[in-house]
Order: structure tokens, then C-alpha cells, then sequence
């Protein structure tokens, strides 16, 4: 598998809204893209806040165009801030750095990545993976 399809996007979204949902978090909102930073699909729960989509493509966009996952970003900038200041720079002020940036894997291989927000970075980090791995997909959070 090279990249990620519609529907493995679709399930990931479906999947991780319902794991906020069982987990009692606030809405979320959830973003896929593909291995090239480009979104596949896009869902914000009811009552979500709008403003949402661009933290959830900051997180996703952060993790793909990396290579390295929320937690390790967040790692990295509290070590190395001027490296995540530099890295936001490069990309237009796009990446977000902390969990919930997830990278999406197949066969090792990087085929995109997913971002989720509205509830903590941690929660929102544990909503998505369940997410993943409802696709049948690797994730590193």
C-alpha cells in the first residue's frame, strides 16, 4: 500500500469521533492527509468549534511534513525551540507541535498522517490511535 485510501480516512475519522464520544471528550474535530500533506477527508462533531480545522491540519501537517509524531515535536520544541520556531517558519506558520499529530503507517512505510483536536493534546493523541488502528493501519502518536 503506497497511500492511504478514502475510506481507510473515512473509518480513521469515524472511529476516533466515536472513541471521543466513548471517552466523554468534548468535540472533536479530526483531518487526514496523505503522505504529501494534502487533505483526504475532514469531520468537526457537532458543537465543535470552528476554528478547529486549522489546529487539527497544524498537528497533522506538522507530523507528516516531519516525519516525527505530536509527542516527539512537543519534545523537540521544549528542547529546541528555536528548531520548531525555524521548522514554522519554512512551512508558513503551519505545524502545530504537540500530541495529537499522528503519523500513519503501512508497512513502515509514512502514508499520512492524522490530526485531531478538542479535548486535551493527550486525549485528543488516544482518540485518534484508536482511530487508526480501526483502519487496519500503524500510528505513532
Amino acid at each position: 500500500m503506497t497511500e492511504i485510501t478514502h475510506d481507510q480516512a473515512r473509518t480513521i475519522i469515524d472511529a476516533t469521533l466515536a472513541k471521543g464520544a466513548a471517552m466523554g471528550l468534548k468535540p472533536l474535530s479530526v483531518i487526514v492527509l496523505d503522505a504529501g500533506g494534502h487533505p483526504k477527508a475532514f469531520a468537526r462533531a457537532d458543537g465543535a468549534s470552528p476554528g478547529r480545522f486549522a489546529i487539527a491540519q497544524g498537528k497533522a501537517y506538522g507530523a507528516v511534513m516531519l516525519g516525527m509524531a505530536g509527542q516527539a515535536q512537543m519534545a523537540r520544541a521544549e528542547a529546541q525551540a528555536y528548531f520548531m520556531s525555524a521548522v514554522n517558519g519554512v512551512f508558513g506558520g503551519q505545524v502545530v507541535p504537540v500530541p495529537g499529530g499522528l503519523l500513519v503507517r503501512a508497512d513502515g512505510v509514512v502514508i499520512g498522517a492524522v490530526g485531531v483536536t478538542g479535548d486535551t493534546s493527550d486525549n485528543d493523541a488516544e482518540a485518534g490511535m484508536a482511530g487508526i488502528a480501526a483502519a487496519g493501519l500503524d500510528g505513532e502518536a
